[in-house]
């Protein structure tokens, strides 16, 4: 029996995969950065939540995130707060101890060099210590209603398996992203696969005879599934 041809994702079949992934992403709740930017729209607790939330589950994240701003509810107030004050309230997201020095000089250059306003570009927001690309496009995206792609690395996985993309980093996912996926998609791209890479599309045994997409995914270099 000859094998079945594989056929990776164009945009026509990714339109179709999104719109079942909508449906399917309703059923779960946002990552909890996205729930505080929705929620406030602040891109300084956007910024804040997301460095908090590297390395770190999304429920600790949230609790963090909710005494840190409790004792620093502006860039202003975080600048001013002793790190060991910032890293009792982080505790315990990843690097917590890293982190809270970095928090608290982020905040201090925000408000020396920026009037204390959080930057609305990419290229300013990667000079920061510890703000990576996928960050800084959120915080573009979520807190200055920007276009912007975050990649991590459940964006940059799936879309490879899915063959809409051959790229070997999460960087050059977003750039081949950014040169093929239409701009329509670009906000929304992130939120649905974390969603979906966190419940159904596991790293390891993805749940393949579950996958609503199940009939356009071309399971490119998926070993074992379930």
């Amino acid at each position: 029996m000859s094998a079945v041809p594989v056929t990776p994702l164009d945009n026509r079949s990714l339109a179709a995969v999104l719109r079942h992934l909508r449906v399917e992403y309703a059923r779960h709740e946002a990552p909890v950065v996205t729930l505080i930017a929705v929620s406030t729209r602040e891109p300084y607790r956007v910024l804040t939540s997301c460095i908090l939330s590297l390395r770190t589950q999304d429920g600790t994240t949230a609790k963090a995130a909710a005494r840190l701003f409790a004792i620093a509810p502006t860039v202003e107030a975080l600048a001013a707060a002793a790190p060991a004050d910032i890293e009792k309230a982080i505790y315990p997201v990843g690097f917590y101890r890293t982190k809270a020095p970095q928090l608290v000089e982020m905040a201090k250059r925000i408000v020396a060099e920026f009037a204390g306003k959080v930057p609305d570009d990419i290229d300013t927001l990667l000079t920061f210590k510890g703000v990576g690309r996928k960050t800084a496009n959120l915080v573009v995206t979520a807190g200055y209603d920007k276009p912007g792609i975050c990649v991590d690395t459940h964006v940059h996985r799936i879309t490879n398996i899915w063959g809409y993309v051959e790229t070997t980093t999460p960087a050059r996912t977003e750039a081949a992203l950014r040169e093929k996926l239409p701009k329509r998609y670009w906000r929304e791209i992130n939120d649905l696969l974390v969603s979906f890479g966190q419940t159904l599309c596991k790293p390891l045994s993805p749940k393949c005879s579950q996958c609503p997409i199940a009939k356009w995914c071309p399971r490119i270099g998926v070993g074992r599934s379930r």
